[in-house]
């Protein structure tokens, strides 16, 4: 048995130093684990040299041929994601999600995580940084442009920065509807009301169907938040309309839903960002008009208000000084 067996539990240290262990460097091994937490065992013998150079490339030859990723949803409706990657490419992605993540901690108002916010909460962030990534990825695309001059937007309609297939019933998208058909593009179901928060800020593409099932038509594709419509929300609105969020990364919230039959429209129309538009869709809460001057209030499932009462600058006159 080796030295070092019994000098912490296999699930941590110990495991790590088998990767390493030969007769010759087991004395050396043995006083690091008792000298050292688990997590510098782990980093030390991850920077441990093993054999000649020769035996150093054919190891990262080997591990450059064991890399692979898969995402699949679970029993659930949840996306799990298990791989591994190389060491450049694990950094890389590490890196490019605490720079995510740090742009929605920076766009959060600083009372939501401050000394209160919990290892879970940095790891929800985390996730929604993920998904960040991928939005703007999308957004700068893949194809020759990427080096040119224009730059890709911080925000925009859904249609502009991914492509989600959503395959929806009329019925399932109308307030008062029944449960029909409301699954992406992999089968897998989602909720109606995550139907009409999803297609509150995408572009849309009427399918008919026969009795059979067969396809009768397929109609034009229409984008629900025109450019236009968009650069004049983001004019208005400024970020999350949610009092005290303000964040910049947004969709646009109809507070009517379009498959109610209003309308898309500027006065029908707020910037949320996705967990507040999560709350007004699938948890319960309700986004109005309040007012003259049409402020924006949000009613939690207690029926308590919310509003948003941000600073609005007094409409003067063209020469105040003179009048």
């Amino acid at each position: 048995m080796p030295l070092w067996a019994g000098v912490s539990s296999p699930s941590q240290p110990s495991r790590a130093l088998t990767r390493v262990a030969t007769a010759e460097n087991e004395e050396d091994l043995l006083e690091l684990a008792r000298g050292c937490r688990a997590d510098t065992i782990e980093r030390i013998v991850r920077g441990w040299k093993l054999g000649n150079r020769e035996d150093e490339v054919d190891r990262e030859n080997e591990r450059y041929a064991s890399r692979e990723l898969a995402v699949f949803p679970d029993g659930d409706g949840m996306y799990v994601i298990r791989g591994q990657l190389t060491p450049e490419l694990g950094v890389l992605l590490m890196r490019a999600v605490e720079a995510a993540s740090d742009a929605l901690y920076r766009e959060k108002d600083a009372e939501h995580v401050s000394a209160g916010t919990t290892s879970r909460d940095a790891a929800q962030r985390r996730a929604d940084a993920l998904g960040l990534v991928a939005e703007r990825a999308l957004a700068v695309g893949f194809g020759t442009d990427i080096g040119s001059d224009a730059r890709p937007p911080l925000s925009g309609t859904r249609a502009e920065r991914y492509q989600v297939v959503l395959h929806v019933d009329v019925e399932s998208l109308e307030a008062e509807g029944g449960l029909g058909r409301s699954e992406l593009q992999d089968g897998t179901r989602v909720s109606a009301e995550t139907s009409r928060r999803l297609t509150c800020d995408a572009s849309v593409v009427p399918i008919g169907h026969g009795a059979d099932g067969s396809i009768l038509g397929v109609g034009r594709r229409t984008r629900t938040i025109s450019p236009a419509l968009r650069r004049a929300l983001e004019a208005r609105d400024g970020g999350c309309r949610f009092p005290g969020c303000g964040l910049r990364f947004t969709d646009a919230h109809h507070v009517r839903h379009w498959a109610d039959g209003e309308e898309t429209s500027l006065d029908n129309l707020l910037l949320l960002c996705s967990h507040h538009h999560r709350l007004v869709h699938e948890q319960g809460w309700k986004a109005e008009w309040w007012g003259r001057e049409r402020h924006a209030a949000f009613v939690d499932p207690r029926g308590q208000v919310h509003m948003d009462t941000r600073h609005v600058p007094p409409q003067l006159l063209p020469d105040p000084v003179a009048s």
